[in-house]
């Protein structure tokens, strides 16, 4: 992308750097090319704007020899031959925005927004470096961008006035009209702003010095703005003081969506209380709520977004109730003791200011209430907060559909197109003021193109339409009000938070709870406090804000994957302990996290990705993520060939487990390369995983029904959890010689070992090891006929025990083990609705039980009917609590 700039020295920026042009040759070629706009320019033209009378003999030659070393630096497209001559195409130029901006401050200040206004005319006269055309100054273009600045500089002065900034303003206009005297407009503006500062004398007095000015040094009267304003004040026109703004007795144009809690809960509180504060991040309809409320009250109502100074708020609230003194003694004054609703709208930039006056008025006009909208509380004694939360999803869908009916009359959302609106209102977080933008987006783009602009930058939504409450002009200008109001600190902590997937812990910010609480505050960092613990997120447009203007993205990113690492660290040892189910919990809650952390990883760290992706072979097992895990683990596996043997030992055991969970015949190929990674001598660490890898090796054997084969692994891992002193791997060790036993035909010694060993893992508080144990016994009572009633009973313990883990997958496994023991006790149409309902659900997660368990499988295609599967298919999916329900309650002691 190709910017000129030309308010200054010239300069190009290409791709955001500004390019080499080399001596002032070609910086005048450039400079020239730039100022004829886009159009082409003849050779003569450019060889005479770059040596004027001293053109070199072969100008020609000169001039080409110029263009071809440009056109190394900006490129061939850019600087192309036209006619007779060259033209240069750039994408934009600080000329045209400066223009841009000025011209839409302009329309602000008519609209009577001169906070906008004033935010623009900064950000227009911002962009000046220098004199317009500065290494060709003689440019017929100049004197048009030099009289614009002037407009600028006046226009800005005036949104200032407007704002109710008269004291302040007024020794900058005299600075004005003394450095170009015969500009009416500062006169104008100075003579208005002594006027509304109470200076009425010498308001009159700078009357007169401008009418002499132009009479001994011209010749000539005031123009009819002067003259008009002359009259005005002499008549003392009330006109001339600041308009106070409309209440908002008649509710905006567009519908309201929503907001009935919101609303009944304003009343209630606002019955009570007389200082509510509506909060909550910007664009989430704060100011619609309050006006949609305060519509039929009759408020004074004060739009605190144009007050650019906090000792201006007195003011702006004297102006908005009629009050000619603009001070809090005057207000309360003027208010005494008569019932009245003051609406504050946008306090955030002035929350102390609106502060110290709303307690000031409280005190002493006892039957006025303040409404106030803000992204952080004024914290006055009193108060009562209500959070405006972004819409929920049905609410944010039909504002949606309602703003795009509006742009594309006769529109009706089809399937597809009703399936995208969900993606993108969810995409937007349901923030009014971003689905507003979409929606009037929705006139030139699809549906499809809006939700692609959201995935990879700030959605640039263009501007609100004329009259929207909105205080902001973009969705950006919104986010980067909140954002610039952070202190430097609060600030910087902000922007590095984008990488977090799904929100994070106080432990992401390095438990800082002051910084965190402060940006929970300033509505700009979510905090949901009914869990435990408590979880904080970024809105999607704040995130994105974040992610844009983050000064170090690359670091941001690597401190989100260095804290997945120590979480990972921390709590992967943790899951198959008493509290494993914690563990599991917290670690399924950050399963984004692992995954963006993991990804990182795999760029530029590889063998950290594997040891993290590793480590957590047994999240993947017991969630049943095989379609998350899996691909995790064979990308970094690939990645890190030559990662220590313990860490692509571990990653091939965890891709084992979920290559058999997906009924993946191959799952031996990881089992075994994992094995012959350990070897005869790893250290300790490996040795741990040795041991735990012969129970593997036991139960996968058991699952494919090869019981002998399992025996010998089983009995290694037992003797090796006692040599190395690792006694806490001893219960799933015997757990696996117990199935095998059972399966082998040592049908009561399997049982004993099996009840052993699950009564030494309730000891040691492994859940899930007690768990497990249940479900290999209830297959071993299965393996007699007679005893079905007994399995089932076991199934469902095993089932609690397993759901109280967290481990979706084997609750799944036990399920499908529970709809043959149900097929046992004649129960077979409840059992095949169970078993569709099984493979629905495990098929989601990329898991197939028949093949999981081959042996109940075969079972269960012979004794139920295909008629009974296909009447089960028509039944609803249920998630995995509802399907335990099914095989009916526990049946007490087994």
């Amino acid at each position: 992308m190709l910017i000129g700039k030309v308010l200054g020295s010239t300069e190009i920026e290409v791709d955001g750097v500004v390019a080499d042009l080399g001596g002032p040759l070609p910086r005048r070629l450039v400079t020239a090319l730039l100022a004829a706009e886009g159009r082409p320019v003849a050779e003569p033209t450019l060889a005479e704007a770059i040596w004027g009378d001293e053109a070199p003999a072969s100008p020609t030659s000169s001039l080409q020899a110029n263009v071809s070393r440009l056109r190394r630096t900006l490129g061939r497209p850019a600087l192309a031959r036209a006619g007779e001559g060259y033209r240069l195409a750039v994408d934009d130029t600080d000329a045209a925005r400066f223009a841009a901006d000025v011209r839409r401050g302009r329309e602000l200040l008519a609209d009577e927004r001169p906070g906008e206004a004033l935010r623009l005319f900064d950000s227009a006269l911002a962009r000046w470096r220098g004199d317009a055309y500065a290494d060709l100054p003689h440019t017929y273009a100049r004197p048009a961008l030099e009289e614009l600045r002037a407009v600028a500089e006046e226009e800005r002065l005036a949104a200032r006035l407007t704002a109710g900034d008269a004291p302040g303003v007024t020794g900058d206009l005299e600075a004005a009209v003394t450095a170009q005297p015969y500009r009416e407009r500062r006169w104008e503006l100075l003579i208005l702003a002594l006027y509304r500062g109470g200076r009425q004398a010498d308001s009159l007095a700078a009357l007169r010095r401008v009418r002499k000015r132009l009479a001994d040094d011209l010749g000539i009267d005031p123009g009819p703005a002067l003259q008009e304003l002359e009259g005005r004040l002499l008549a003392q026109d009330p006109g001339l003081l600041l308009a106070s703004r409309p209440a908002p007795a008649v509710r905006p144009l567009s519908h309201f969506f929503g907001r009935a809690a919101e609303l009944a809960a304003l009343s209630e509180l606002l019955a009570s209380a007389r200082l509510v504060t509506l909060v909550g991040p910007g664009g989430a309809g704060k100011t619609r709520l309050a006006i949609e409320y305060a519509a039929a009250r009759d408020p004074w109502f004060v739009r605190l977004a144009d007050v650019t100074e906090p000792a201006l708020v007195p003011a702006a609230v004297a102006a908005a109730a009629g009050v000619r003194g603009a001070t809090t003694d005057a207000i309360a004054t003027a208010l005494g003791d008569r019932p009245g609703l003051l609406l504050l709208d946008n306090c955030e930039h002035v929350v102390a200011a609106a502060a110290e006056l709303t307690l000031g008025l409280l005190a002493r006009c006892p039957r006025l209430r303040v409404l106030a909208t803000s992204r952080e509380p004024l914290a006055v004694d009193g108060e009562r907060l209500l959070p405006v939360a972004p819409l929920p999803a049905a609410d944010a869908i039909a504002l949606l559909t309602d703003r795009i009916t509006a742009v594309r009359p006769g529109w009706r959302p089809g399937p597809e197109e009703s399936a995208t609106l969900t993606r993108l209102a969810a995409a937007l977080d349901g923030i009014p003021l971003a689905l507003e933008l979409a929606a009037a987006r929705a006139r030139v783009l699809g549906l499809a193109e809006l939700l692609d602009m959201l995935h990879d930058r700030f959605p640039a939504l263009g501007p609100v339409p004329r009259g929207a409450l909105a205080p902001h002009e973009t969705l950006e200008a919104a986010v980067a009000w909140s954002v610039d109001l952070l202190g430097a600190d609060d600030r910087a902590m902000l922007l590095r938070l984008w990488p977090f997937e799904g929100g994070f812990p106080l432990s992401a910010v390095e438990d800082d709870l002051d910084a965190l609480s402060s940006l929970v505050a300033r509505s700009v960092v979510v905090a949901d406090t009914t869990v435990t613990p408590a979880r904080y997120r970024l809105l999607e447009i704040v995130r994105a804000y974040c992610r844009q203007h983050d000064p170090d993205r690359e670091d941001s990113r690597e401190r989100h994957a260095a804290w997945v690492r120590r979480l990972v660290e921390r709590h992967a040892p943790l899951l198959r302990g008493d509290r494993s189910a914690h563990s599991v919990r917290l670690l399924n809650r950050e399963l984004a996290n692992l995954r963006a952390g993991i990804v990182h990883d795999l760029g530029v760290r590889p063998a950290a990705a594997l040891r993290t992706a590793g480590l957590l072979e047994w999240l993947w097992f017991r969630g049943g993520l095989v379609a998350e895990g899996l691909p995790l683990l064979r990308a970094a596996l690939a990645a890190a060939p030559d990662a220590p043997a313990t860490d692509r030992a571990r990653a091939h055991l965890g891709a084992s487990m979920l290559r058999y969970m997906s009924g993946d015949q191959g799952a031996t190929d990881d089992l075994y390369e994992g094995l012959d990674l350990l070897g005869d001598g790893p250290d300790h660490d490996g040795a741990i995983l040795a041991t735990q890898a012969a129970y593997y090796e036991s139960l996968y054997w058991s699952f494919r029904g090869d019981f002998e084969r399992a025996i010998a692994p089983a009995r290694r891992s037992i003797a090796r959890s006692t040599t190395l002193g690792e006694e806490w791997i001893r219960p799933a060790a015997e757990m696996s010689l117990g199935a095998a036993l059972a399966g082998a035909g040592e049908l009561d010694e399997g049982r004993r070992v099996l009840a052993a060993a699950r009564e030494q893992a309730i000891a040691r508080g492994q859940g899930w090891t007690a768990a497990m144990c249940g479900l290999l016994l209830a297959r071993a009572l299965l393996a007699r006929p007679a005893q079905p009633g007994a399995a089932l009973s076991v199934v469902r313990e095993a089932l609690d025990l397993f759901d109280a883990e967290d481990d979706v997958g084997n609750v799944l496994a036990g399920l499908h083990t529970g709809a043959y023991a149900m097929v046992l006790t004649g129960r077979v149409a409840e059992a095949a609705r169970l078993l569709v309902a099984v493979r629905r659900a495990a098929g989601r997660r990329g898991l197939d039980p028949d093949l999981a368990d081959p042996i109940r499988a075969a079972a269960l295609a012979a004794a139920i009917p295909q008629t009974e599967l296909e009447a089960a298919e028509g039944n609803d999916d249920q998630d995995e609590s509802a399907l335990l329900a099914l095989l009916g309650p526990k049946s007490g002691n087994t």
